[in-house]
């Protein structure tokens, strides 16, 4: 495990990058599949690092207490040498309810995250939807425990999430995401 932090080339007011991801039920989802939510919260993690677990029951409480907030976790592991990333994992952790996300889908080819610039897992990517798109408007961390066994004390992307749906200023600073390194295939 090495402990990256965030470091994306997407700025504020970029359009977010187009994806065809397979889904844990079995669905095939590309941005136009969250048109109808104001906002959309891409979170680059995975099933294994204890970064991106301790993030698993805010993300939910994300998903479930806003209507028009779609949470996509997009898991871009290498899960040949980490086979707790596989697919069939993620299958399994939605299944038993430990993940309840809008959609968690899987970015095999690592492509996806590659063109956002995901360094980290986890590693959040909040948009607006303009109408014409999904526009980044916020990237930055959860919360700010910033480590798995830490106390929460400030839900920041929750600030975040509930300033862009009410369609005012975002109230925080953004502050890079910190957590185990995207484990990319050997090229």
């Amino acid at each position: 495990m090495v402990l990256m932090e965030s470091d994306s080339e997407l700025t504020l007011g970029d359009q977010a990058p187009a994806f065809e991801l397979p889904g844990t039920d079995g669905e095939t989802y590309s941005l136009s599949s969250f048109s109808d939510s104001d906002a959309l919260l891409v979170v680059f993690t995975c099933n294994h690092c204890p970064y991106a677990k301790a993030k698993f029951d805010e993300l939910n409480t994300l998903a479930e207490s806003y209507d028009d907030l779609a949470v996509v976790g997009i898991n871009p592991n290498d899960a040949e040498s980490y086979p707790d990333d596989s697919f069939e994992r993620m299958q399994e952790l939605v299944e038993d309810g430990t993940i309840r996300y809008t959609a968690y889908l899987h970015d095999e080819s690592q492509e996806v995250a590659r063109t956002y610039g995901a360094v980290c897992t986890p590693d959040p990517f909040l948009f607006e939807n303009t109408g014409d798109g999904f526009e980044l408007v916020f990237h930055s961390r959860i919360d700010d425990a910033m480590s798995p066994d830490a106390e929460v004390t400030a839900h920041e992307m929750r600030e975040a999430v509930e300033a862009v749906l009410a369609g005012e200023e975002i109230p925080v600073d953004e502050t890079p995401s910190q957590g185990c390194s995207i484990k990319w295939r050997e090229e």
